[in-house]
């Protein structure tokens, strides 16, 4: 196959499409982020946002120009010109805030990881097919442009067979007991904070749950997992490998190789950037994305398909499908059991 020409992406459009009005449940770091490139490159907008204090909530809509603050989630929730609820808690919070919007009839995309365990992502994707309410996991990184070319040269089976692939999601902590990347009572870990990443790349290159999954690695002070490597296995002959540390600086990384002698290397492969294929034997061909878009502002693209699939009627979305959540969750349960994490 000629690589002089990739197909184009097939990402929703960031303008022109459905609008929705969003509201935002706990104003930390990434929902600031993710405010912010939603006013910035979309035409959907944050109409509430909500905290524990009204004093967090009200500073935050002020700094974003959002209408209307809520000292309590409960009353966000409870907004009746509130679309759909976007879910910034820590980890630990997800499944108790989720299960409080999809009461109150909202639509919800949660921060990853969707939750703490398989079996908290389950209760909550039962919650919401039970209430017929729109419910995803906030995987921005598969609604990327490069991603969606990637999930098509592999559809196409440009590679021929994949048979192995590998990802790297490394990057030193500020070494605090105390932070909520170490506070087991937080989802504390590399594997749910950065591991919802790779094993998720895995899963999207190499198809669905492994048959075999074997961690090894090394425990922060409090419990948690600082570094974890996971081999995951396919039946005998297709395999896949993750590396996650909280200890380390290391390249953000995802490839997939095929029988064909091609690979695919996505650097980073979680945000907007540049993909190549290489050939075994030499060369490669590459694609860059050439908007302005870098990092977090690649969050847009995940609001536009949201807002794009509410207005369908879908109450999942294909591309992240919660059944997907679920499996890249199991993986992590049991590489946390394996490692004895907190």
């Amino acid at each position: 196959m000629s690589f002089a020409h990739f197909p184009e992406p097939s990402h929703v459009p960031l303008r022109g499409g459905p609008v929705l009005r969003w509201g935002v449940l706990a104003p930390g770091a990434i929902a600031h982020d993710w405010v912010t490139t939603l006013h910035a490159n979309t035409d959907q907008r944050v109409v509430a946002v909500a905290s524990r204090t009204a004093e967090r909530a009200e500073a935050f809509a002020a700094r974003h120009g959002i209408p209307r603050s809520y000292g309590a989630y409960a009353a966000l929730v409870a907004d009746p010109e509130v679309d759909v609820v976007y879910i910034a808690a820590p980890h630990s919070e997800h499944r108790a805030l989720a299960l409080l919007a999809i009461d109150a009839g909202n639509h919800v995309l949660i921060e990853k990881p969707i939750a703490v365990s398989a079996a908290q992502a389950a209760e909550i994707a039962l919650a919401a097919r039970t209430a017929g309410v729109f419910a995803m996991e906030a995987m921005w990184s598969r609604f990327l442009p490069q991603t969606t070319i990637i999930r098509r040269l592999l559809d196409d089976g440009a590679l021929g067979e994949p048979f192995g692939a590998a990802a790297t999601f490394a990057g030193r902590f500020d070494d605090d007991p105390h932070s909520r990347a170490f506070d087991p009572a937080l989802g504390g870990g590399g594997l749910l904070d950065l591991g919802v990443y790779t094993v998720w790349w895995l899963h999207f290159t190499l198809g669905g749950s492994p048959s075999s999954i074997s961690a090894s690695g090394e425990l922060a002070p409090t419990g948690v997992d600082a570094d974890a490597r996971v081999v995951l296995g396919w039946g005998a002959d297709v395999s896949g490998s993750s590396f996650t540390s909280m200890t380390t600086d290391l390249p953000i990384v995802g490839s997939v190789t095929g029988r064909d002698g091609l690979s695919i290397v996505a650097e980073p492969f979680v945000a907007p950037g540049r993909f190549r294929i290489e050939r075994a034997g030499g060369g490669a061909a590459h694609w860059e994305d050439e908007t302005e878009l870098r990092w977090r502002d690649g969050l847009a693209y995940q609001a536009a398909a949201v807002a794009s699939h509410i207005a369908e009627g879908r109450t999942e979305a294909p591309e992240h499908p919660l059944q997907t959540s679920i499996e890249v969750l199991g993986v992590i349960d049991e590489a946390r059991r394996q490692l004895g994490a907190a």
